[in-house]
């Protein structure tokens, strides 16, 4: 009995020394996995309760080199799991069903649950996002301005709630957009046409000689207002928030018109100071006279000397008790901010900010609202608070009366006057103009075999410079985004002068779009700098495969080892539908060795790639 005894007390001190051992061995993975973890594929792990999402993108090996050292590598997986096919329309940033899960409480009232609130890195979703089912390859422009395929944005409720303005109407398998508006129902191009007259330009065209370049289009429903500007050689940033009347943007994408997701809420507009000449809202449901008017001087803060405010709302034309009080509630604040009526018709008041700072030192003492202070950045822009104060102008702004830009086109290629601010010369501006236009030439001619003339239409750049890349592509019926990363985020200044259009970020964040709006997306050096900053490499492959069409573009311009190391995740994304590589010709630009990887996005569906 007693040697029964010693072997039952053998075995079980055995077996606490092999579970300790087994703990202890996990302890060490654990910490060298949470180590490594930037730069590494994450440990498979489970997501928030009920989700739905499994999270595993690699898997850590430990292996012992030669010297009985364990080193960590990362094992790339032949496959990445896809989401389930409710989260076909994610955006991660402006995720709603987050703010609950994250016990956020905004303020509603202040359009905060509206705003980007990103997920931490523990809750991202580490999966790629499915097309939705029927998914076809978009129709290519100019077509697409005028309908899309129904199963690509398969919601019907806009058609319905705006049936008597013509924003959208379905047509069997495809949506149609007449060009209709709130408050132009006949037509955007008409409403256009009539904008013109209002303000007396030659021709009655609203470009007014090429002076009107850049617009800010708030709250702009499917953005056929944009849409028919761009006959007129203007360019807008159509803007409208993921909200009730969701899928907005997700149209006017789909249609291949510039836009973006964002609402005038707490924080700047991602834009810097003085960036469009004219601001348009139609019925844009926005309380203007909110917080001393403070959505009002964002406006002002974006518009440039003598910039146009378009106003098309009840409040212009109404006459009953309430619109009477908020139109005079309305014309009070914006002339206290010295802003002028220029012309009152039918629907619509245009306004007309002032094209020196003369107007405010005339006002009396202590009139608000005040002028901001010199340590405030007008151009600074992300996640900044609003400020309810007018942006003054700069001495040498007053003194000029105005922008001192040229019409459009010729200022996408004149040095605009801003560069002295960036400390960038006029010699450096027309090299980089120079540069870009010959690598443009060698992209395309890597991919010459495989793109025909419609192919691209949305176009990112996300890594904008001084927007060499778009001006490179100005002879081509396409748009560029053009992000600019925060670090740098006064080259965005020079991108707008030039008459482009483009937004500041951080890529260590998710941008704000729908899933399949670009497609092509140029990346120049960017993995290099999210890197340095110890952001992971993968979370912005899986990005940037949710913002790419099926059968989109990829160019990434990067370090040698980058590209070794994006090749191997290729398959895993369903990035091999075409593939291209090539070492770039010397330039004044690079600054160490490069590569040029393009790979083509098959069109896949349920993870099976179907092309």
């Amino acid at each position: 009995m007693k040697q029964k005894s010693d072997y039952r007390h053998g075995y079980a001190l055995l077996k606490r020394v092999l579970i300790g051992s087994i703990v202890f061995l996990a302890l060490i993975c654990l910490y060298y996995g949470s180590s490594y973890a930037p730069y590494s594929p994450r440990i498979a792990e489970e997501f928030a309760p009920n989700d739905g999402i499994d999270r595993i993108f690699g898997s850590f090996v430990l292996k012992e080199d030669g010297f009985g050292n364990q080193l960590l590598e990362s094992q790339v997986p032949n496959s990445i799991l896809t989401c389930d096919i409710r989260y076909s329309e994610l955006i991660p940033c402006l995720d709603r069903h987050l703010i609950y899960r994250l016990k956020l409480k905004p303020n509603m009232t202040l359009m905060e649950h509206y705003e980007r609130h990103c997920p931490p890195p523990e809750r991202r979703y580490n999966c790629l996002i499915p097309p939705p089912a029927g998914y076809k390859i978009p129709i290519r422009w100019p077509a697409s301005r005028d309908e899309v395929w129904k199963a690509n944005i398969p919601h019907t409720h806009l058609a319905q709630e705006k049936s008597d303005q013509n924003w959208m109407v379905v047509n069997g398998d495809k949506i149609n957009f007449p060009g209709g508006g709130t408050h132009f129902h006949d037509g955007a191009d008409k409403y256009i046409f009539a904008l013109a007259r209002m303000l007396k330009f030659p021709g009655d065209k609203l470009n007014n000689g090429g002076n009107i370049r850049t617009v800010l289009d708030v709250g702009c429903g499917v953005a056929s207002f944009g849409a028919y500007l761009l006959s007129h050689n203007i360019i807008a940033m159509s803007l409208a928030p993921n909200d009730v009347h969701e899928n907005q943007i997700q149209f006017a994408l789909e249609r291949g018109i510039p836009s973006t997701l964002g609402v005038l809420g707490t924080k700047r507009l991602p834009y810097p100071s003085r960036s469009f000449e004219l601001a348009h809202c139609s019925r844009c449901r926005i309380d203007w006279l909110q917080r001393d008017g403070i959505l009002l001087l964002e406006v002002d803060r974006l518009l440039r000397p003598g910039g146009y405010f378009v106003y098309s709302s009840p409040e212009a034309y109404a006459h009953d008790a309430e619109n009477r009080r908020v139109w005079n509630s309305m014309y009070n604040l914006l002339k206290r901010m010295c802003w002028r009526v220029v012309s009152k018709k039918d629907q619509t008041v245009i306004w007309a900010k002032p094209l020196s700072n003369s107007c405010y030192s005339k006002r009396d003492p202590g009139t608000r609202p005040h002028l901001c202070s010199s340590e405030d950045n007008p151009d600074e822009t992300w996640n900044v608070s609003l400020r309810a104060c007018i942006t003054p102008y700069s001495e040498k702004m007053h003194k000029a009366r105005g922008s001192g830009l040229l019409p459009w086109p010729q200022r996408l290629t004149a040095p605009p006057a801003c560069l002295e601010e960036t400390g960038i010369s006029p010699e450096e501006f027309h090299a980089d103009m120079s540069i870009w236009h010959f690598r443009v030439r060698e992209y395309w001619n890597m991919m010459e075999s495989v793109i025909q003339r419609d192919i691209f239409r949305n176009i990112m750049d996300m890594n904008a410079n001084l927007g060499g890349f778009a001006a490179a592509l100005y002879d081509k019926d396409v748009w560029v985004m053009n992000v600019v990363p925060v670090s740098v985020s006064s080259k965005l200044k020079i991108i707008y002068d030039r008459g482009l259009i483009g937004a500041v970020h951080d890529w260590c964040e998710s941008f704000s779009t729908y899933p399949r709006t670009y497609d092509l997306l140029h990346a120049w050096m960017v993995f290099s700098e999210i890197l340095e900053r110890g952001c992971g490499a993968e979370d912005l492959l899986i990005e940037m495969d949710r913002m790419l069409r099926p059968e989109g573009f990829v160019i990434i311009r990067d370090k040698p080892s980058i590209i070794k190391y994006v090749k191997k995740f290729l398959t895993a994304l369903h990035w091999d539908g075409w593939i291209s590589e090539r070492e770039p010709k010397l330039d004044s630009l690079l600054t160490s060795e490069e590569r040029v990887l393009i790979v083509k996005k098959k069109l896949w569906s349920d993870g099976i790639a179907t092309a």
